[in-house]
């Protein structure tokens, strides 16, 4: 299991980490009664069916069933920038049977959006990080940079020439470019699309010089010669693109905006129920069939404890605010 760079998870081996869970645990269950679960558990999922943060919430969804022994059912409220779902479960009674998955858009929402329906920090219970997903950059191979200190050079050469696009303003693939912006000192154009689907439609065509996105977005663009990887925001290469230098190792760490996926229940959510619900999504995590559809999906398992993922909920929330202000984004 991997931690998110950056964060303030633990990096140690996974088992290590269960075992401090588990203590953490059984310390907890011994204080207080435990809380009855009588009727199937609403996760629910600020999205469409089909994409990522809804293919976790049911690779997750079976972990807490079996540890509950009942049905959980995802349930998907998608509209306003994920808002409304989100808002569903910091107004859900603080019972045990409803939770939400949240994303990237969980720890930007606050400053790009500005008033919110709900408090990031005081409204929810963090339960647990469950996977993380790096950005790779892809240029189109016309483009004279074979590394992302050549692109940089480019840039500089060619003031307000090179162009990204994004799917949509405020969203991680965008910030991800404005970081790499920032951190190198450069001009670049953003251009914002309707979606992922459409940027990457857009560099393939090279129509724009570049573009951020996920592993599971790019792999096969890349692995086709059609578009070329210059860097990945993971701390560490990425399993599933080994040959991608980190944007760390091409001298710019700054640039690690990342896609995340965790699970949060409303404010004043019982303690025991949040370490079971932990509990459980750490245990079905270390499965080796479980990180095997992860890495193939582009993600990698994260973890760790209810408490640093609220730490880290604080600290992320912070460091976008910055991003944000710093490049005017503004919603669509």
């Amino acid at each position: 299991m991997h931690p998110v760079q950056g964060s303030m998870l633990s990096a140690g081996p996974a088992a290590a980490v269960a075992g401090s869970i588990m203590l953490a645990l059984a310390g907890s269950l011994q204080a207080q009664p435990e809380t009855k679960i009588t009727r199937p558990i609403r996760m629910i999922v600020p999205y469409v069916p089909g994409g990522g943060t809804d293919t976790l919430a049911r690779i997750v969804a079976p972990f807490i069933a079996e540890a509950f022994g009942q049905t959980v059912l995802v349930d998907n409220r998608p509209g306003a920038s994920s808002t409304l779902g989100t808002q569903i479960v910091a107004q859900a009674v603080p019972d045990g049977h409803t939770i939400g998955m949240i994303d990237a858009a969980f720890l930007i929402n606050p400053s790009l959006l500005g008033k919110l329906p709900y408090d990031t920090v005081k409204d929810f219970s963090p339960i647990v990080l469950v996977a993380t997903s790096p950005l790779v950059l892809l240029v189109h191979p016309a483009v004279r940079a074979a590394s992302v200190k050549e692109l940089v050079a480019l840039a500089r050469a060619q003031p307000g020439k090179l162009t990204f696009g994004s799917a949509g303003n405020g969203t991680a693939v965008h910030l991800a470019g404005e970081q790499l912006r920032s951190a190198a000192g450069i001009d670049l154009q953003h251009i914002a699309y309707k979606g992922a689907g459409q940027s990457i439609g857009e560099v393939l065509g090279g129509q724009i010089t570049m573009v951020f996105t996920t592993p599971s977005g790019g792999r096969q663009h890349a692995a086709s010669g059609k578009l070329r990887a210059l860097g990945i925001t993971s701390a560490k290469r990425f399993g599933g693109m080994p040959d991608v230098p980190t944007f760390g190792e091409s001298g710019f760490p700054g640039v690690d905006a990342a896609t995340i996926n965790g699970l949060v229940g409303p404010a004043r959510l019982p303690r025991d129920s949040v370490q079971r619900v932990n509990d459980a999504v750490m245990r079905g995590m270390q499965r080796r069939e479980t990180q095997d559809r992860l890495q193939e999906l582009g993600f990698d398992a994260a973890g760790g404890t209810p408490a640093q993922f609220g730490a880290w909920i604080v600290a992320e929330t912070a460091k976008w605010a910055r991003v944000v202000k710093d490049s005017g984004a503004k919603p669509e």
